[in-house]
Parts: C-alpha cells; structure tokens; sequence
C-alpha cells in the first residue's frame, strides 16, 4: 500500500465527555464493532464481571472511573481507527487537555437525562479553540432522560455548537422504540433483550410507508414524522467542510450500554471524519504528507507493567514513516536515538510494531529521556508546541513515611512527574518537595502507585498557596529582581524543569506582588519562553 494510502485510512479520534456519560461504554461498543473484542465490559464492576478493557489500572477497576487516557487501534471496514479514551473526572483534566494535542476530532458524549455538564463545557471549549471537527453522540436513551429537542438546544446553548441531526431517537426511556436513522435514511428497532449482540437495521427510504405503523404502532409513527419533518425544517443540512473546519457538529443518539445507536455513529464517523491533519510547530506547519519523519510526545505511563518498571512515552506522528531501529534526533537534548521495540496499543496489549504512518500513535520504553512535549524528526529542528503544564489548584508538602525507603520514594515521584500526573516543586529555602496538582484525587492516587509500584509510603502535609506562578525577568541583573528574589524568598521555588515558580498564599499578595514589581511578568502556564 501506498505511503498517501495509508495516511487517507487513518482517524484518530478523542472520547469526551463529564464522568459517568459513558465515555468508556462507548469505546468498548466501538471496539466490539470494530471485531476487536468479543464482549464488552461495562466499568461498573457490579454489573457485567469483565472489566473494561480501557481501563487497565488497579485503582481504574476500583473506583469505576479511568485515571489516565489509555491508546487503542482497531481496524474498521479498511480504515484503521485509533482511540484515544480520555478521563472524565476534573482532577485529571490536564491528562485529557494534552491528549486533545494528539486527536485529529473528537467524539463528545453526553447524557440524556443529566444534559451538558460542567466539564463538557470546558472540554469543548479546548476542542474549539483548536477548530477541533467534533461528533456529538447522546447516550442512555434506554432511561427516561430529557426531550430532544430540548436536548439539542441545550447543546447549542450552552457547548456553542452548531448541531445536524444525523440520527433521531422513537421514544425514550420505557417507551424507546429505536432510532431513526437521517444519515443512511433507515430505522433500528430496539429490542432491549440482547445486550450483547448488534442489532439488525430494517431499510425505510419513505418515512411515510405503513410498513412503520406496523413495526412502531400508529402513535409512535405520527410522533416520528411530525419530529423528522421538524427536525428538516429546524436544522440545517449536514455540510462536510463545515463539519470539518468545526462550524457544525453531526448529533447522534443511542444508547451504549445496550450497543445502540453505535453502529451508525461509527459508520458515519468512517466516512466524514478528518485524516491525520497538518500540525503547527514553532518553525513551520508540517504536513502528513511530507517523507521525513516528525513527531511529537503528548503522554508518558511509568509502570505499564510493574514487574519491569519500564515508562512508555506516547508519540503522535504527525509526518513521514516511523520505523523500527531507523535513529531519529531528540530535538531537546539534541542526541540520535534508535528504538528497537515501538509499541501499538490495544488498551493493556502490545504489539511490536515496524513501521507506523501519520495518525498513529506509538509507545517507546523510556528510561527518563522524555517529557512531554518532546518532538523526535530525522533530523530537523523543530518544535510541537501546545502542551503546557498548568498551575496546579492543590498544594502540599509531601513527606516521607518510611525513612529506609527514601531512594525509592524520590525515583517514584521523579517518574510520577514526568508522567505529568502531578508537578514537583522544591523550595528555595529548605528544599522541601511539594506537590501541585489540579485535582485532589490525584494526591490519593500518587500514594497508591508509590506504595504499590515503588514500595515507598508518604504523607501530606497542607500548604496555603493559592497559585504557582512561572517567573519571567526582563531583566535578571536588575535591581528590582535581585530585591524581589530577597523579599520573596521564602515563596520561591524551582519546578522539575529548573524554572523558578513563585508560590501566592493569597489573590491579594500576588495581586501586590504583580504591582511593586512591574518588571517581572508572573505566567499560569508553563508554556512561556
């Protein structure tokens, strides 16, 4: 197959959504449909006794909830489909912000009966920003939930989308009787008895032929032709370009938990979603299309499997082939590197891979030389830039519970950083550690992996601060910073990165602090120089 082939084949997409919509469902159902797996796992554990096949974690099985973006690929009728599932909850937001780098669209699930929630907005708000091509899909029509229309509304109003019903629900809750499908003009009865099995779709070009009384009843047929001929004059008509350039967003409904609605959501998807895209550096805007080799770090997992403690860096391709044992350059440490084992994902599986093509994603052992943001070439110096570090919402003082342990605790929380699960900062003046991080659960979850994949034990101490700020001087010699580095000094500190970071314990002093020294320019996010 040709190179040009291979790159038009390829989606890679990002699941978003507020924890709980079924982010997670959605992506088994995809991976179901996709051959990939024999029977889904729903995360609730209590339900169905198979775990989700995303969620590969120990804490993940416990909790019901994903705590890091797991990789998955599976091909689909000729394309190949990566998956990037993303977690829901906010205190792992920052995981989710940097995946939405490596995503070409984005899939947003959102829930019948709860509607569009807090962290959909904000996660939308990032994808629009970036012009991300979005697909909308409104899961758990088999429970009462809200009308659709109303539904739809509330999409525009509050996510700011402009929406197309692709397809459209008969009913819902008790009295859901299938979906109407625009897209591919058929219908999709559900019977709600097998969950397991994907259900038959029955061809109706003319919605109004009697073979629909006869399969929904006279009631529920009225109701579908006065909502379809309402939803045709409402809504515009779907326009790819637009789709793509994220001016409109195609909505579907189903129900994911019961493998509903799926298929069409993901027939349509192969068809109208973007390839890989041209991605912009600090240099120049590369194309997939170009030979040469670039790429770019966007997540690192220590720990994949704890017996060996080896770290994965994922790396997006954004041009050229990436192939095995071939010696890419490091742009940051400027030093040639050669994989022998690059990885492909099918969420805990991995496959040895040869070669990978622009869109895919690839997992390479990491023994400390990458962070994230970090681009790989063939030898020209570029740089991906947009995936910052954030200030952190949380402090405290991490201590050290087991004093025999302390060479474990440091490599343990060294690799956690780098992950980017949390940021590390060490005081100015007496060299504690503290730990940022944008949710508190992640504070939970930094002690469970120490002691789980480390052996080490630590504790938390509070600390009032109210935010890291990265410190700019104009001018480092000048009389202003020297006296700012001496009256501050008890709130300095430096980031993994070396960079000096200055700790506000209130809006108040910053706010001063940005007034007496007007030369020093205080940043929230990491990505300033």
């Amino acid at each position: 197959m040709s190179f040009i082939k291979e790159i038009n084949r390829r989606r890679t997409f990002g699941i978003i959504a507020h924890p709980d919509a079924g982010k997670t469902t959605l992506t088994e159902k995809l991976l179901l449909f996709g051959g990939a797996i024999q029977e889904a796992g729903a995360v609730k554990s209590n339900k169905i006794k198979k775990g989700a096949t995303s969620d590969f974690m120990e804490i993940e099985r416990q909790r019901g909830i994903s705590v890091a973006t797991s990789v998955l690929a599976f091909e689909y009728e000729g394309i190949k489909i990566n998956i990037l599932d993303t977690p829901g909850h906010k205190d792992f937001a920052e995981d989710t912000f940097r995946t939405l780098t490596a995503v070409d669209s984005v899939i947003v699930v959102v829930d019948v009966a709860k509607g569009v929630e807090e962290q959909t907005e904000k996660l939308v708000e990032v994808c629009r920003m970036r012009n991300i091509p979005m697909i909308v899909f409104i899961n758990k029509l088999d429970r009462e939930g809200k009308d659709a229309f109303d539904l739809l509304d509330e999409i525009e109003q509050k996510l700011g989308l402009n929406v197309v019903p692709m397809s459209f629900p008969i009913g819902m809750g008790y009295d859901f009787k299938g979906i109407y499908n625009l897209w591919e003009k058929n219908i999709n009865l559900f019977s709600g008895s097998s969950r397991k099995n994907i259900e038959e779709t029955i061809e109706i070009s003319d919605l109004e032929s009697k073979e629909i009384d006869k399969l929904i009843g006279d009631k529920s047929a009225k109701t579908l032709r006065e909502e379809i001929e309402l939803v045709q004059g409402i809504y515009p008509k779907f326009n790819r370009e637009d789709y793509l350039n994220g001016a409109q967003q195609p909505v579907f409904f189903g129900s994911a938990l019961n493998n509903f609605g799926v298929r069409e959501l993901l027939d349509c998807f192969v068809e109208i979603a973007p390839k890989p895209r041209p991605k912009q550096s600090e240099e120049r805007l590369v194309k997939p299309e170009e030979e040469k080799f670039t790429g770019f770090v966007f997540k690192i997992h220590a720990n994949m499997d704890p017996n060996h403690r080896d770290r994965l860096a994922f790396i997006k391709i954004v041009s050229g082939t990436f192939e095995r044992n071939k010696p890419y350059l490091h742009v940051r440490n400027n030093k040639k590197m050669k994989f022998s084992s690059p990885n492909a994902f099918f969420a805990e599986k991995k496959e040895i891979v040869d070669v990978s093509y622009p869109g895919d994603i690839v997992g390479i052992h990491d023994t400390g030389n990458f962070k994230i943001g970090d681009t790989l070439t063939e030898g020209e110096n570029i740089n991906y830039k947009g995936v910052p570090s954030f200030s952190p919402e949380h402090f405290r003082y991490i201590n050290n519970a087991d004093p025999l342990k302390s060479k474990q605790l440091f490599k343990g929380i060294d690799q956690l950083m780098d992950e980017g699960v949390a940021q590390l900062f060490t005081l100015e003046l007496n060299g504690r550690k503290v730990i940022g991080t944008v949710g508190a659960l992640q504070y939970e979850v930094i002690q469970y992996r120490l002691e789980h994949e480390y052996g080490a034990k630590c504790t938390y101490e509070n600390l009032n601060v109210h935010k890291a700020c990265w410190v700019e001087a104009k001018d480092p010699k000048s009389e202003e910073y020297i006296e700012f580095l001496r009256v501050k000094h008890r709130y300095l500190a430096k980031d993994k990165q070396n960079q000096l970071v200055f700790l506000a314990d209130s809006p108040f002093s910053l706010q001063m602090t940005q007034q007496k020294y007007p030369n020093i320019k205080f940043h929230f996010t990491s990505e300033f120089n």
